[in-house]
């Protein structure tokens, strides 16, 4: 049976549909639980900012600055010009969401300072991803466009996975970045235990969006491979 030609219905659009669910909740998640921590403020009083400092001098690490980014969420480390950029709401925020963004960054510069496989294996698979994420799909297109071409419609399929395969790779590096996070604060002193328990459900709010944008991916990759493996068998 041919799905979404003509005025066929496309079934797999249920796919995109779930995917694009998860990820609406996900969102939404994690922003309502940085809203509600965002009004904690520490018992420290330290800001996302000097946390972040406190982590990384404490840690041994010097060569690493922190500078503000704008935005909301935009928080990021940059390995190349070695910064970790906290948005306007975590920079100069003294709430327990601030600190445990900060530190989740810090994370991830801990990875990157003790060789931590997985994210040299995503770091290595960026260039991969961009392209798969960006051509897969207008490869595939080609590849219907020039009377069914199966070799294009594959290797668009193939160059989208890269990009699947880049999603799955960051879980294990977002989790583990989280795990350092709220082992420091604790270790520091930055957070009390019952603040890093707050911290906690604020790191873990976040990891939802990646574990959505990971299953998002996969859902559409397997449409593809459902949508285009159909075609070929109708045409067989």
């Amino acid at each position: 049976m041919r799905y979404g030609y003509g005025y066929y219905m496309d079934p797999t659009y249920f796919l995109v549909l779930a995917g694009a669910i998860l990820c609406m909740a996900a969102s939404f998640k994690v922003k309502s639980t940085y809203k509600k921590y965002a009004r904690v403020q520490s018992l420290s009083g330290l800001t996302g900012a000097e946390a972040a400092a406190k982590i990384l001098s404490y840690s041994g690490i010097r060569d690493v600055s922190i500078e503000r980014v704008g935005g909301e969420l935009t928080d990021h480390f940059d390995p190349k010009s070695k910064v970790v950029r906290l948005s306007d709401s975590t920079y100069g925020s003294t709430s327990v969401a601030a600190i445990g963004v900060a530190a989740h960054e810090c994370g991830h510069v801990l990875q990157h300072q003790e060789g931590y496989l997985p994210i040299k294996i995503r770091s290595a698979l960026v260039p991969a991803a961009n392209i798969g994420s960006r051509l897969g799909i207008p490869i595939i297109l080609l590849g219907v466009i020039l009377s069914w071409n199966q070799m294009l419609i594959q290797v668009g399929i193939w160059v989208f996975a890269l990009a699947v395969l880049f999603q799955l790779v960051t879980l294990p590096v977002e989790f583990n970045a989280s795990g350092r996070a709220l082992a420091k604060v604790q270790e520091f002193g930055i957070l009390s235990e019952m603040e890093t328990g707050s911290c906690r459900k604020v790191l873990g709010a976040a990891a939802l969006t990646y574990v959505a944008a990971a299953a998002s991916s996969i859902l559409q990759l397997l449409r593809l491979i459902l949508l285009f493996g159909n075609r070929r068998s109708s045409r067989d």
